[in-house]
């Protein structure tokens, strides 16, 4: 973590000066510089940005155990629990399906005002023609 910082502040500071209030050799930080990254880091990056696609390609929707079947589908080898910890480290988190909800229940024995308008609200002049709806909730006996 010094070393990446060091990295990304390399332009402001001195690595000198960094080196020196960090208290890190220099000698570590520019071998630290100079390697390559391991195999697991490549796996796990190539792991993040594939769970990212899979992720969105869902819109979001979808957890750890039904994304690691859609990449075990696409050919990529992976466990539910990586697939979690990667959604985990990216910030990402499955979004559940809102329920629905009737609004409207048309089949009831209660009486219907009759329709007067028969939807023709074309009027003459201002003031001939006003609707109401007074919409009241029915208690449950």
């Amino acid at each position: 973590m010094k070393y990446a910082f060091m990295r990304a502040h390399a332009l402001l500071f001195p690595v000198k000066t960094m080196c020196r209030v960090l208290g890190v050799a220099r000698s570590g930080f520019y071998a630290w510089c100079s390697r390559k990254t391991s195999m697991r880091h490549q796996r796990r990056i190539e792991l993040d940005r594939q769970v990212a696609q899979a992720y969105s390609a869902r819109n979001g929707r979808s957890g750890a155990p039904r994304l690691c079947h859609d990449l075990r589908d696409a050919g990529l080898p992976c466990n539910r629990k990586t697939v979690a910890a990667s959604m985990q480290r990216q910030g990402l988190r499955a979004r559940a399906a809102k329920k629905f909800k009737a609004t409207t229940n048309s089949r009831h024995s209660l009486p219907v005002a009759e329709n007067l308008f028969k939807q023709d609200f074309t009027a003459l002049a201002p003031n001939q023609k006003w609707v109401g709806d007074i919409s009241v909730p029915q208690q449950a006996a």
